[in-house]
């Protein structure tokens, strides 16, 4: 090991010893309304971490999420919670709802559950693929799902205990890693009726704010060429490949001259079997990313001449597979300053001794570790824009909504990686889901008995607005892209 690595994780031991681990959330202020409440979401902790352990098994690509799917709605109905299945024309996308009293206001909870592609991980730290799995939850969607169904069962449950009206919804939600199937439910109007969403995500450390995030399109450009003898009659062959190839040339040199924040990366995938055969079809998969959902438009519009001018070079036929887009961010400051008080008086994250020597062995892999007692932080994200894209940007500009993130991985743990995949089948996942599920049902609870707070973050939204509209990033007669974690079709 290099021995500023070693250094590294010296000073963390020691931090972790001698520092101690301080609960950051005193359960003592919290009201008797509250502790109710947190007490019911506590009850379910057991259930709820074996409901994520069998979606973090399952670890579904997105659209094919059938037996999460399936799990989060039983869990709902088994509740008592009324059911719309397979809505926005997505087979694995459902709506479950409980009315208490006259309904009003209409309170929403986000669940996703999709895994992504080539990160199979066992719960271990180290690298080991798990046996049988492509597929692996490196960006926590297992405890995300399973977190805000309980916190919508868990406050459905004291509403009714004690009267209050109002309204839950839980959207499970697929495919969030590319697919953008909440901007389809969006555009369907199925978020039109809510007053509030909330929503969260897993992370190496505990944050809330009033924070955006990048808007995104994806797209797969096809390329149709003619196959021929590399060798023998290379002439006669017009190579895909060869297209994909002058296609991410142009768009490295494209990187240049884009606004600052712009992100643009790719992946080929599909470049052709032999070298000894001309390659008659390639494919690769772009996403463009900026701030701005306005600026990523006319950076796509600049991505297609890209592709244009590959198959104009190769004479290939060049057929775009839109995936489709998602909005920015819209925040709500309101909102977030609600889970941000939350977060910090429930924050009580701890590691074990056993989780601790999991989490150091974990930090000797990772490029830029983190203490562990960050775990005790809550770090505000107000103003700041995130480097990721989520289609929850596509539900914010339609609603008032915020989210938070709570520590489920090993500090320094970055996304998308195989290191939180093996954090999130462990007991330090457990936590950090357990918390998450905590802040989820309070705030839901603040927002439901707290006079005018709806309407004023209602307000805060049509204020930021302005004379803006949300403006969809799909196209208009656009359809949910459900096999796009298949291998490319050649047509």
């Amino acid at each position: 090991m290099p021995s500023d690595r070693l250094a590294a994780l010296l000073v963390f031991l020691i931090c972790s010893k001698f520092c101690g681990i301080v609960h950051a959330g005193e359960p003592a202020t919290l009201s008797p309304a509250k502790k109710a409440l947190v007490g019911i979401v506590n009850e379910r902790l057991e259930s709820d971490w074996e409901a994520a352990l069998k979606i973090w098994h399952f670890a579904e690509p997105g659209y094919q999420e059938q037996k999460s799917s399936q799990l989060l709605s039983k869990m709902l109905s088994d509740a008592d919670f009324e059911i719309q299945e397979k809505v926005a024309g997505i087979p694995t996308a459902f709506i479950t709802s409980m009315k208490i009293g006259e309904g009003k206001p209409v309170l929403a909870f986000l669940a996703e559950f999709d895994a992504l592609p080539g990160l199979s991980q066992a719960a271990v730290p180290y690298r080991q693929k798990r046996e049988g799995a492509q597929y692996g939850h490196a960006c926590g969607h297992h405890l995300f799902g399973v977190a805000s169904t309980s916190a919508a069962i868990s406050l459905a449950s004291y509403m009714k205990a004690n009267e209050i009206p109002g309204t839950i919804k839980l959207y499970g939600c697929p495919a969030e890693e590319g697919g953008s199937a909440k901007a389809f439910m969006v555009r369907d109007g199925l978020f039109d009726d809510c007053d509030a969403v909330l929503h969260w995500h897993p992370s190496s450390m505990n944050s809330a704010g009033d924070r955006s995030t990048l808007a995104r399109i994806a797209a797969k450009f096809r390329f149709h060429g003619k196959a021929a003898h590399a060798a023998g009659a290379p002439e006669q062959g017009r190579s895909a490949l060869d297209a994909v190839e002058l296609m991410n040339h142009a768009s490295e040199l494209m990187r240049e001259h884009t606004p600052e924040g712009t992100r643009i990366h790719h992946v080929i995938t599909s470049g052709g079997e032999a070298p000894n055969v001309v390659p008659e079809f390639a494919e690769v998969y772009y996403y463009i990313r900026h701030p701005e959902s306005q600026i990523v438009k006319k950076l796509y519009q600049r991505l297609e001449l890209c592709a244009q001018a590959g198959a104009l070079a190769t004479e290939t036929k060049l057929e775009i597979n839109f995936q489709g887009g998602i909005a920015e961010i819209f925040p709500n400051n309101t909102l977030a300053r609600v889970t941000m008080q939350n977060l910090r008086l429930l924050n009580d994250l701890n590691y074990s001794e056993e989780q601790l020597q999991f989490a150091l062995k974990i930090q000797g892999t990772l490029q830029k570790p983190q203490p562990i007692t960050q775990l005790q932080e809550v770090i505000d994200k107000s103003g700041t824009v995130g480097k990721g894209s989520t289609d929850v940007g596509d539900v914010s500009w339609i609603v008032p909504t915020t989210g938070f993130t709570t520590a489920c991985w090993v500090p320094g743990t970055p996304a998308h990686s195989w290191q939180a995949v093996a954090c999130g089948g462990t007991t330090i996942a457990k936590q950090g889901m357990n918390l998450s599920t905590r802040v989820l049902a309070v705030s839901g609870l603040d927002l439901l008995i707290t006079k005018g707070l709806i309407e004023k973050a209602q307000q805060e939204h049509l204020r930021r607005l302005g004379q803006r509209e949300y403006e969809s990033l799909l196209k208009p007669d656009q359809k949910p892209p459900l096999n796009y974690r298949k291998s490319p079709e050649r047509n």
